[in-house]
């Protein structure tokens, strides 16, 4: 007997080959149908959108920086000699008043050179009185004939000398009472201590800055402002400001001084604004806050709900007043703010733009817009 071959008979194969067929088709139709994404079928219904038509504005936004309160005058104090401190009478935070004594220093050594000064002193006097006695006794006797012409002038030369020695004596006197006087560190105006670098016992050189004094009257607001923020955006010289720790405390500010420079590490711009009439808790050190306008600038202002995007850029779906039909349009966003979105470029004033029911928007499909805004 012949047995029957596993393999499939023709006929078999012949019948199989139409449903191949038909699955192929359909997968080659549904890979189609997914390159033509977001574009509306024919005969797509009408989708309910909420649109508007747009129009730019001027627009103003204000910008807030951080920074600090600072004294207008400041000044590091030293003393004018080195020495050991033996006192120190203020800290950090302190007020000061003008004249008041901060440090002092050991003053044996000074004390030694006014001693030594003052001996100096007295042996010129005593010189002086001698040479001037001698001077007189040649003087008479030459009048009279009793003596020579030279032994005159030695005389006369002799109490010169003296004069000069005792001049730089009392000189040398005056030096030691003012470096005796340099023990004592005095505040130069009144103020507040804002620094420290001295210690009891602590051996300081002349001119090593020991305080900082940040001087009573005027106040700055102190700012590191980023290049950007200078090119031409800011609407006038005042500012704003406010404590960051209470922004009932406000104040009015002037931009005084821009600094020239841009910080290297930073690349900021240091800015220093001054406070007019400061209240009271603007102390010292403080967090303020300072808020200028923008210059006003034609923008056209969309609810964040309009924004799409169009590959990896922005768009907006905009209406066809003709057609009703909707399409998707790049555009260039200029800033975002709470709620809304700023669009610099790619709309012009009068197009009806989606803005809310956009989601499920495809290219071309009809929309009905009932209950515009505008």
């Amino acid at each position: 007997m012949r047995s029957q071959s596993s393999f499939p008979t023709r006929s078999a194969r012949v019948q199989g080959r139409p449903k191949a067929l038909l699955l192929f088709v359909a997968l080659v139709a549904t890979a189609l149908g997914g390159c033509k994404d977001q574009v509306a079928p024919v005969g797509a219904s009408a989708a309910i959108v909420r649109t508007a038509v747009v129009q730019p504005r001027d627009r103003q936004s204000p910008m807030t920086l951080t920074g600090e309160v600072q004294a207008r005058f400041r000044a590091d104090l030293s003393f004018r000699v080195s020495g050991r401190v033996i006192a120190r009478m203020v800290d950090v935070g302190a007020h000061v008043n003008a004249g008041q004594v901060l440090a002092l220093l050991d003053p044996a050594e000074q004390q030694a050179d006014v001693d030594a000064a003052t001996a100096a002193v007295a042996s010129a006097e005593a010189q002086l009185r001698v040479a001037k006695a001698t001077f007189e006794r040649q003087k008479a006797l030459i009048t009279s004939g009793f003596t020579t012409r030279t032994v005159y002038d030695q005389a006369q030369e002799g109490l010169r000398t003296a004069e000069g020695v005792l001049d730089a004596a009392r000189a040398q006197l005056g030096t030691s009472k003012d470096a005796l006087g340099y023990t004592v560190l005095r505040a130069e105006a009144d103020g507040v201590i804002t620094a420290r670098n001295l210690e009891v016992g602590q051996v300081v050189p002349a001119a090593q800055p020991v305080f900082s004094l940040a001087q009573d009257g005027e106040r700055d607001a102190v700012f590191d402002v980023y290049e950007s923020v200078f090119l031409g955006q800011t609407d006038s010289r005042r500012v704003a400001l406010a404590l960051v720790s209470d922004s009932a405390v406000t104040a009015s500010g002037l931009v005084r001084e821009v600094s020239p420079a841009i910080d290297a590490k930073s690349s900021t711009i240091r800015v220093k604004v001054s406070i007019q009439d400061p209240p009271a808790a603007m102390t010292l050190g403080s967090a303020i806050a300072g808020t200028v306008r923008t210059k006003a600038q034609k923008q056209i202002a969309l609810p964040w709900t309009a924004l799409m995007a169009l590959g990896k850029r922005p768009a907006v779906w905009t209406v066809d007043p003709a057609t009703r039909t909707a399409s998707l349009k790049p555009v260039t966003v200029g800033g975002y703010e709470a709620g809304e979105v700023l669009i610099k470029a790619g709309l012009e004033p009068g197009e009806r733009v989606v803005v809310d029911g956009g989601k499920l928007l495809s290219v071309g499909q009809p929309v009905t817009y009932e209950g515009d805004r505008s």
